[in-house]
This record gives C-alpha cells, structure tokens and sequence, in this order.
C-alpha cells in the first residue's frame, strides 16, 4: 500500500526564522524602549529588497529618528531581541563598502533568502502592499491612519479599525492515486510552462469545496478525496496558498469552461521527474515541459507527488 502523501519539506516561503512577538504591537512603551537597537528592512516600491550572502540587509532604525516613523511596520523580534521594522523606501546599503550585495525580490529569489529573511521579507512584503491600498476607510471613505506597529489602521471619525487583507487561495495536484498526475498551462502562460491547479476561494465556500469547483470549471474534472497538505504566503499583493491533493479519473474528458487553461494532460512520474531534472521556468531547457521554480508553494508539491514514487 503506498505510503501517505504529504509535504517533505516546509515550502520555502512558510519557513519560520524570527519571534513575531505580536504582544508588542501594542506595548507602545516596550516597541519604543526597543527602538535605539532596532533594525530596519528597507522595501523598495517595487518589492526588492538588499541581499548579502544570502541574508536581508538590514539598517540602523535609530537612524531614522528616536522613535518608529508613521509608515512603518513591525515585523518581529531577533533570537538575540533586537526588534525589527520595516519601511517602504530607497534601498541603502551596509555600513561595510566592501560588502557585496544584490538587489533581489521575493518572488524571483526567494530560495537564496535565509529562514529569517524569508520570514521578514515576506511579511513586510504584505503589510507594505496592504498598506499602499488601504489608505481610506472601506466604510466612509476617510483617511486611515496606522496603528498597533502597522498591523491594523483605524478612522479616526469612528474609531472602526482594519486589518490587513489576505485572499485564500487553493492550489492542487489531481493525481489518480497511482502513477499519472495532471498538469495543465494558463492562457497568458507560453508554451511548454505548466503546474498544478489553483483558485482563489469564494465568498461563503470551503477550501475543500473550492478545491471540487475550480478544477470542474477550470478543467471539467470530477474530484475526490481532497487532502490537505500544506500552505503558504503569497504575498504578490496578499494571497495564502492552501495546497491540496485529490483523485481524478483520467478516463474522463477535459473541458475548459472558464477560459483559463489553454491545455491539460496526464503524465506519469517519470515523466514529472524528468522535467523537474531539467529545472524550471526560468531555465533555458529544451524538456516538454517547464515546471514552477521552488519559491512556490507548486513545486513542492509536485516533488513530493514525485517523491512518493
């Protein structure tokens, strides 16, 4: 009988590498007692960030003045209890000029970011994006101001506070439980680039009955026995990707009925395994197909999918 199927590694942006000490978003007193030894990351408009030998880089926070600018957000504690922050703004390097650094984003690098920096970044990344878009009250329209160390923002005529904005998503390999899984490529996406299924959840709607909705629309699939394994941020603005396995029949046709997915098909696991040896969508591969690069929460589970075989 063949062994559970579950994730084998952490997806690389769910890695936990800094305290996110929530306590002290509203411990005015302690976020300012911290301030003086405080480290600032710095999140250009663009969302990059500096990299050095693979770590964020991250300033002197006092430098910005003796106490937490209005923009900014808090984002944790170090294991050594220094407290970092987080500002939109120009990128500045370290105080070493000899230090090499690269300027680098998430979405694009993030498997050369530490556990701390894909941690920090990736949630600066949302609450920096959030904040750009939530300026005025979704109830009368006034300016909004920042509170409780960037993690909410409140209208100062009512008092009525906001929090920042995820949008789930789910995301799912269709296997048959055996040997064959099914990958399929988005319209807007070129040829040869293919990777699991994935949708955003509706209003009033389950994961799981998500999940049995978007692949009947996205490709006319019947699916059973939908299995949670995992999730993790996407904050390109502000999505969590909730990933899924489920069984598919592939005596049943496919049909595109949303306009989504230009072409899907079954392959088996050598054929998966083989593609994921010739790297990703950035590679310069000539394979049948090219397949998600390991920032995504996708590529872990299709080589864990692999994996299990």
């Amino acid at each position: 009988m063949m062994a559970p199927f579950r994730l084998r590694n952490v997806p690389l942006l769910s890695r936990v590498g800094a305290d996110r000490a929530d306590a002290l978003r509203t411990d005015v007193d302690a976020a300012l007692a911290g301030w003086p030894d405080a480290l600032v990351l710095r999140v250009d408009r663009r969302n990059q960030v500096l990299l050095a030998d693979g770590r964020v880089v991250l300033g002197d926070a006092a430098k910005l003045g003796d106490r937490p600018p209005e923009n900014a957000v808090f984002l944790g504690r170090l294991n050594d209890g220094r407290h970092v922050w987080a500002i939109r703004g120009a990128l500045e390097g370290p105080e070493d000029p000899h230090t090499e650094t690269e300027v680098l984003d998430l979405r694009r690098a993030g498997q050369v970011f530490d556990d701390v920096s894909a941690q920090l970044v990736a949630t600066a990344t949302a609450l920096l994006n959030w904040h750009d878009s939530a300026r005025f009250s979704a109830v009368d329209g006034s300016p909004t101001k920042a509170v409780k160390g960037g993690w909410a923002r409140v209208n100062p005529v009512n008092g009525h506070e906001e929090f920042p904005r995820i949008d789930p998503a789910v995301i799912c390999l269709v296997h048959d439980g055996h040997d064959r899984a099914v990958l399929a490529r988005q319209t807007v996406w070129p040829e040869r680039l293919f990777s699991i299924l994935a949708g955003f959840v509706e209003a009033g709607e389950s994961f799981e009955s998500c999940v049995v909705r978007e692949i009947a629309e996205e490709i006319g699939l019947t699916v059973t026995d939908v299995t949670y394994l995992g999730s993790q941020p996407w904050p390109f603005p502000r999505s969590l990707m909730v990933g899924f396995h489920a069984i598919g029949d592939p005596e049943q046709e496919f049909s595109f009925n949303d306009g989504e997915i230009a072409e899907a098909a079954w392959f088996t696991r050598a054929e998966i395994r083989d593609a994921l040896e010739h790297g990703d969508w950035s590679s310069d591969s000539t394979s049948r197909l090219l397949l998600p690069g390991s920032i995504s929460i996708a590529r872990e589970i299709i080589e864990s999918w692999v994996a299990q075989g």
